[in-house]
């Protein structure tokens, strides 16, 4: 079941039904119509791919099954409406309802950030972080452009927290990474997902760069300032991230993104793209917002995330959509001395 059918979740369930493997995409709106009448189109390198998918609107759409695992693929803005709407669905088993979701279904968070395990834990047992690396964006009903193909993506995929991890867990997660590496998503299962998730949470500090300058190329210092900034923050409170020369070693293997016929090579992470479509909110209150919070929590500051995370939230508020600033303003806004733009 994958609840949120976005640029995601949507190529997760789409690759998955066109290689044999049972998923059903949940999505609301035009998209959600879209993908029920006329499937999931992908535009992928190599050209288009239409996948007829299986679609619903609404968990009442829906009779869950005690072999079914949820995959949340919302924004982490979104995800406690769903994970309310899911955790007390009624489980079926061969001899009628056998649990409610929450108490027996592998919840998986498959969300930038860090904050969807702890939200998830309120309502599900077994919860599985996903450290999510996909190049794709969703713009479109009924379409996503998949940047890297036929390796879309890879997942790393463990318990959350480790220490709740069984055999059964990893039983799973075998599993997963043998039906999901068919269908293109290379899945690894680290004894700990956390520290891969700070790592892509560091990684996800420049997203509202990209999505607020109309420069980004020439606004790297501001990312790297605000990357820097969470790495000290991270360490003062203790917390283990992998480090960036690790990462990039284990993408060897794709995604590797290439250009994609009649698409632009310019800004597409998950924060431009929720400004591109006018969502009315972006994630990154998540993002740079997580950064600031630890810090608050250790009693000191991040002064350039919590600038940037207002700058993203006012960008929405006032209805300014992508790229509103030059990297000069960007850097200007968020209090940094640079050279930028000079």
């Amino acid at each position: 079941m994958i609840i949120g059918a976005g640029a995601i979740g949507g190529t997760v369930g789409a690759v998955l039904t066109r290689t044999g493997t049972a998923a059903l995409l949940v999505a609301r709106g035009r998209h959600g119509e879209a993908l029920a009448s006329e499937g999931m189109t992908l535009r992928t390198p190599d050209g288009a791919i239409r996948v007829a998918v299986s679609a619903a609107s609404h968990p009442n759409d829906v009779r869950l099954g005690d072999r079914d695992v949820l995959v949340f693929a919302t924004k982490t803005q979104q995800l406690d409406a769903a994970l309310q709407e899911w955790a007390d669905r009624p489980v079926h088993g061969p001899h009628g309802v056998v649990a409610t979701a929450g108490e027996l279904l592998p919840a998986m968070t498959a969300l930038n950030g860090v904050a969807a395990e702890e939200k998830a834990l309120r309502y599900f047992r077994r919860v599985f972080g996903v450290c999510v690396w996909l190049p794709a964006v969703h713009l479109e009903p009924g379409e996503v452009i998949v940047r890297s193909w036929p390796v879309v993506g890879q997942l790393h995929i463990g318990r959350w927290p480790a220490s709740t991890r069984t055999p059964a867990d990893a039983h799973l997660l075998a599993g997963l990474a043998e039906t999901w590496g068919a269908a293109g998503i290379r899945v690894r299962t680290p004894d700990d997902v956390a520290p891969w998730k700070y790592n892509k949470l560091l990684s996800n500090l420049g997203n509202a760069v990209g999505a607020l300058s109309a420069e980004p190329s020439e606004a790297a210092e501001v990312v790297a300032a605000v990357r820097s900034e969470g790495e000290k923050v991270l360490r003062c409170a203790g917390i283990e991230f992998v480090p960036f020369e690790t990462s990039t070693a284990a993408r060897a293997d794709g995604p590797t993104i290439r250009p994609v016929p009649g698409w632009h090579d310019g800004p597409s992470n998950s924060t431009w793209q929720s400004l591109s479509r006018n969502t009315g909110d972006v994630e990154t209150d998540f993002l740079n917002g997580e950064i600031v919070r630890i810090a608050h929590r250790h009693g000191i500051a991040a002064p350039l995330n919590a600038a940037l995370a207002r700058a993203a939230r006012a960008a929405v508020r006032n209805g300014l959509g992508p790229n509103p600033y030059s990297a000069k303003q960007l850097a200007a806004l968020v209090g940094l001395e640079t050279n930028v733009g000079s």
